[in-house]
């Protein structure tokens, strides 16, 4: 009997077919494939790298240019595994587009940024399956394909409208999910996970009854047996009594990704970004108040159209003033349907001699946040080991590496930081 069910189950599972996931893009992206993962186990043999499978899901980012032309090149590198594949593409750059991707004789169907709960559906469907925005959250994924570190969505879409993102006209309006519902699935993922990282479009605008709340959802998840980090936030979040309940919770990460974009006023009022450099500086020193070591990283576009020589030396200046922990800059890139990409487009030659200059100062600030954390002790995340060291990241989210005789991998370790070391810090382990 038992031989019977063995062959049985042989046979299930050699009709079963393989499903490749393939995630471009941002943390919501990878949020919403973990998702669709959730709605296919069981009935698919799963796999998340880039192999040989029956069908294959292609989440596309458009953020810049760049990304969508990568989201499009991914399609050939799927056809040199197998040709005959089944391919279903959604997402950002599916949405702005679906066409291009139709243009592909293997792609079976292309929906945009909206139904990927449902995308299983589109199994037995052909063509661009197009869907209205809506205004309430789509609370239809659960993100179950967990690793040490777990993604939570709470917010969808943004109305902000920078003159240089075309997010808000792929992703709609902003839009919140339920508390109830965050708590329940950060609950669940908590049980397997030791940091949870709330994610969204836009988490700053988060709200409950039409009031900004997302502090409301860090006390909801004080309870946590995980580490709770914040995504990218902006600087209208940062207030007194924000950073004064954030300090009482325990599991809370103190990293704070605060958007800045730019250094030069005449620059943040033309993209349509609503601060002053002043107001931003002055809700970072208030961060230090209640976080003296706290990690504070940004985004910063170079080579905007509008930026002059005199405005890119202001961003410089500001960089170098604020001395973030990090900083993840990029060139301008155009996009078709924003105000920005009617503007006369500053040389290519001009952005990347900038990129560079800002490059050497960033190194600069990291480093000196570097050796501020020495000999601090830390609480860090082990994710991997990588050759003699296990690697991961504290709670201000500075890259640890460490030695150990037992294998540590998914644990959470107090360490004393040592010295500077490849691009983060040694650290040694307290017993």
């Amino acid at each position: 009997m038992q031989e019977i069910k063995k062959e049985n189950e042989k046979k299930e599972n050699e009709k079963r077919q393989k499903v490749c996931l393939i995630n471009l893009g941002c943390k919501v992206n990878q949020y919403e494939i973990d998702g669709i993962i959730g709605t296919l186990q069981g009935e698919y043999d799963i796999c998340t790298k880039l192999e040989k499978a029956d069908i294959y899901i292609v989440n596309t980012c458009a953020v810049t240019q760049e990304a969508e032309r990568k989201s499009r090149q991914f399609l050939a590198k799927i056809l040199k595994q197998n040709s005959d594949a089944k391919i279903y593409v959604c997402g950002c750059a599916s949405e702005h587009n679906g066409e291009q991707f139709l243009k592909v004789p293997q792609v079976q169907c292309v929906i945009g940024t909206f139904g990927k709960g449902n995308i299983k559906e589109c199994f037995s469907k052909s063509g661009k399956q197009t869907q209205e925005f809506s205004n309430e959250y789509e609370d239809n994924l659960l993100a179950t394909n967990v690793r040490t570190r777990g993604y939570v969505k709470i917010q969808d879409g943004c109305n902000n409208f920078c003159s240089y993102c075309i997010i808000p006209y792929l992703r709609g309006r902003s839009r919140s999910r339920a508390i109830e519902s965050i708590v329940k699935e950060a609950n669940i993922l908590a049980k397997d996970c030791k940091e949870i990282v709330i994610t969204g479009i836009n988490i700053s605008d988060y709200k409950i009854d039409g009031k900004l709340a997302l502090i409301k959802v860090l006390l909801a998840l004080k309870n946590l047996p995980a580490r709770v980090r914040l995504g990218s936030l902006e600087m209208n979040v940062i207030t007194k009594d924000f950073l004064q309940k954030a300090s009482e919770i325990k599991n809370f990460c103190p990293q704070f990704h605060l958007s800045l974009q730019s250094g030069s006023d005449k620059v943040l009022k033309e993209m349509n970004r609503h601060y002053t450099t002043r107001e931003f500086f002055e809700k970072v020193e208030l961060i230090r108040q209640f976080f003296p070591l706290a990690s504070i990283t940004t985004d910063v576009i170079v080579g905007y159209p509008t930026e002059t020589e005199d405005d890119f030396k202001r961003t410089l200046l500001f960089v170098r003033k604020v001395s973030f922990s990090s900083v993840h800059f990029f060139v301008y890139s155009s996009r078709e349907g924003t105000h920005a990409s009617t503007l006369l487009q500053l040389n290519g030659t001009i952005q990347k001699k900038r990129e560079d200059k800002l490059k050497i100062v960033v190194q600069d600030c990291k480093k000196r946040y570097l050796l501020k954390c020495l000999n601090k002790t830390f609480e860090v995340l082990v994710e991997q080991k990588s050759g003699e060291y296990f690697e991961g990241f504290s709670r201000e989210y500075v890259r640890c590496f460490l030695t150990s005789k037992k294998d540590i991998t998914g644990t959470l370790v107090k360490a004393k930081a040592i010295k500077i070391f490849k691009d983060g810090i040694f650290v040694q382990e307290i017993v």
